[in-house]
């Protein structure tokens, strides 16, 4: 089986390429593609890897800047040529399901999302990412060329997977196709519970700090409530954020690897208040038997058990996260059953579905391509 992954672009390391490196531990010799690759960015992360990029990757700035021409995305995206391919395996978010493939080869699509911001509100993505006001008058008519192509290029894919059964009724919502759900890997062996005397009083998030993840609506709840709060994570919205923080708010910026999981463990829970298409973080503070308080949107209803494993709240708000809090703190977990609602999400679990699912969808590709030839 001579495979490719491709992916949408490598300029951020994150749960989507957490996935794309799992898929390269599956098919250690497969290629990838991708619009853009920025190595410092991804932390040399796929650098033992052939990755070919698109004519983008050579345009000055656009590995920072890449979100202000979305029209550029279809036509690089489409330049591959997969000819020489049995099988590939896309995982995307927006671009990366939109290759064009023979008939011979079987693509299948991970699928992220559907592209939130084509789908969900353009105005509101203009806003978030801070664009200049020149570009944001003109969001919406290009959003409109670029859902019309979305649409279009998901009738290229030949079987979709889905990240979470939140995505799936997306992926029916929007592309009016069905799905089979493989949910993301966590590699729950670097996560642990911490001994008692180890636990420490700091409250915890982390992620990219940019605007829909909610960083802005926690940091005021707990100005508010005056407990530590630790940020890990880095993005354009850093220093906004750390502008209206008070003292008992930390930001760490990046912590390597080895470092993230203590902190996980020795927290006393984890600050969740995005709407998510899975929320890789989440299940690993679960992993790290810590409690999730989590605003319940997205697909982390899926995982959170109100009273077992977290707290919910209804509203974005930083009213309703510091009620959230209080009732948190009236309430007692048990570390080793939260851990026990994380492990059914292990990377090596996911390694072996995806590759029975390519392995077996491969095999009837075949056998359908042989049918129609003698026929």
């Amino acid at each position: 089986m001579k495979i490719a992954l491709v992916h949408d672009y490598l300029v951020q390391y994150g749960g989507a390429e957490r996935v794309l490196a799992a898929f390269t531990e599956i098919f250690p010799e497969a290629s990838i593609y991708t619009l853009l690759h920025d190595k410092e960015a991804v932390h040399g992360a796929f650098d033992d890897k052939r990755v070919y990029t698109s004519f983008l990757q050579g345009i000055p700035y656009i590995k920072r800047m890449h979100r202000l021409f979305p029209p550029l995305m279809p036509p690089a995206i489409e330049q591959f040529d997969f000819s020489m391919y049995d099988v590939v395996l896309s995982d995307s978010s927006s671009y990366a399901k939109g290759i064009l493939t023979s008939p011979h080869t079987l693509h299948i699509s991970y699928i992220h999302t559907p592209m939130r911001y084509a789908w969900d509100d353009c105005q509101k993505y203009a806003h978030d990412f801070g664009f200049p006001r020149i570009i944001k008058r003109f969001v919406p008519f290009f959003m409109n060329l670029i859902r019309i192509w979305d649409k279009k290029s998901a009738d290229r894919v030949d079987l979709f997977l889905a990240n979470s059964h939140f995505v799936k009724a997306r992926i029916r919502k929007y592309y009016r196709k069905e799905s089979f759900v493989i949910h993301p890997p966590v590699d729950t062996d670097r996560f642990f519970i911490a001994s008692p005397e180890k636990k420490k009083d700091y409250f915890l998030m982390v992620g990219r700090l940019i605007a829909y993840k909610r960083f802005d609506i926690a940091i005021r709840a707990f100005n508010r409530l005056g407990l530590p709060l630790k940020i890990i994570g880095r993005g354009p919205d850093m220093a906004r954020l750390k502008k209206i923080a008070g003292p008992n708010i930390e930001f760490l910026g990046r912590v390597s690897d080895e470092e993230l999981p203590s902190y996980y463990a020795e927290c006393r829970a984890f600050i969740f208040p995005q709407e998510e298409d899975f929320g890789i973080v989440a299940l690993e503070a679960m992993a790290s038997g810590r409690p999730v308080i989590a605003f319940r949107g997205g697909d982390i209803e899926e995982r959170v058990k109100e009273g077992l494993s977290g707290v919910f709240f209804n509203e974005q708000t930083s009213e309703s996260i510091v009620a959230a809090v209080k009732r948190f703190e009236k309430e007692s977990f048990d570390a080793e059953k939260i851990r026990e609602t994380a492990l059914p999400f292990d990377k090596a679990v996911f390694k072996s579905k995806i590759k029975a699912y390519v392995e077996k969808a491969l095999k009837d590709h075949q056998e359908s391509i042989s049918l129609s030839s003698v026929h």
